[in-house]
């Protein structure tokens, strides 16, 4: 029977079933040893306490049912095509930064410039480690460089890179907080259409994150 992937409201029963396995599995070798006798190559372990969800009542599971009924977060083509498209828009925004410096008038555009890119370069990192682990690479999908949501198109750029002070600070917050709108959009996405655990958790942080950032700007 082909493994149907869990709703996100199931997880928190099935990780609590996890480390319930895993507690289990503790106390019997404990038990075992403090008694003095060797652990048999055919036991098949203790029961499990699955919780169940609210409303219902919690099962007991032989090990075999418990670990059938961990869920199957084997990336699919969606985590991929998030990662990859992730990391180049991540360097975009880290490029637009770069600019920053040599340009920008506010102290404050400053330090938030810093920010961004203090916090997206190790997300970059981590996506780019996500996709080795993961048989993938940093190729893009097939989609073109502006087609991702929020990207700044090359005119964009340009007319970014020949801005100073005042109008500089303005173009960089208009262009950031489209920029920030665009991944928020993309891990919003994937969190519908992707299977793998790690890559919900990295998009919440970038919901979360550039959520936070895109008010800020918004009141500069």
């Amino acid at each position: 029977m082909p493994v149907r992937r869990v709703s996100r409201t199931c997880r928190p029963a099935l990780v609590a079933l996890t480390l319930a396995l895993a507690l289990g599995a503790c106390d019997s070798d404990s038990s075992s040893d403090a008694a003095g006798k060797a652990k048999s190559a055919t036991a098949t372990g203790p029961s499990v306490i699955a919780p169940g969800l609210p409303g219902e009542a919690a099962r007991t599971l032989s090990p075999e049912e418990a670990k059938a009924a961990l869920p199957d977060d084997s990336p699919n083509s969606a985590d991929i095509s998030y990662a990859r498209g992730m990391i180049e828009h991540h360097a975009q925004a880290i490029e637009i930064t770069e600019l920053v410096p040599g340009r920008a008038e506010s102290t404050p555009v400053k330090r938030l410039a810093e920010r961004i890119a203090a916090a997206q370069r190790p997300e970059i990192a981590a996506m780019q480690g996500w996709l080795k682990d993961n048989g993938g690479d940093e190729k893009t999908t097939g989609h073109s460089h502006e087609a991702m949501p929020g990207m700044a198109t090359e005119a964009q750029l340009a007319n970014l890179r020949a801005a100073k002070g005042k109008a500089f600070d303005e173009l960089f917050l208009t262009l950031m907080i489209t920029h920030h709108e665009g991944a928020v959009t993309m891990a919003t996405e994937v969190k519908g259409q992707g299977n793998n655990v790690r890559v919900e958790e990295m998009a919440d942080d970038v919901i979360a994150q550039q959520t936070s950032e895109i008010n800020r700007m918004r009141g500069m």
